[in-house]
């Protein structure tokens, strides 16, 4: 375990994972939740990730209008650096992704329902 990621943090990370988050995207989201802006590096050095997946997560969470990135002015040559954060509060992320759950299991109990008037 990482100096950033806590127990509780491993604990989140598995139930957004069972959630249908992918791991890099859980890992990530736990890591930003208590945060205000952070960079990739810090990310990767707290949360067990690659740079290329936290790259997807950051991709994924910006896509889903959870995350917001911002240029930071670096001094010399080499990569940009990136600052993130998340765009709504936690709590809103985690209705959504109820919101998600509950429709696959609305179209779950139509398709058993369906499958029922064949039999």
């Amino acid at each position: 375990m990482k100096d950033g990621f806590t127990k509780e943090d491993e604990k989140l990370s598995e139930l957004l994972q069972r959630a249908g988050l992918p791991r890099n995207v859980a890992r990530t989201l736990v890591f930003m939740r208590k945060r205000d802006e952070v960079k990739s590096i810090e990310i990767e050095k707290n949360t067990d990730l690659r740079q290329p997946e936290v790259s997807i997560a950051m991709k994924y969470l910006r896509e889903k209008g959870w995350v917001k990135k911002r240029d930071i002015k670096k001094e010399g040559k080499g990569r940009p650096i990136h600052g993130y954060k998340l765009s709504k509060p936690f709590s809103k992320i985690v209705e959504e992704i109820e919101r998600d759950i509950r429709n696959e299991i609305s179209d779950k109990e139509k398709l058993i329902k369906e499958l029922k008037s064949f039999a």
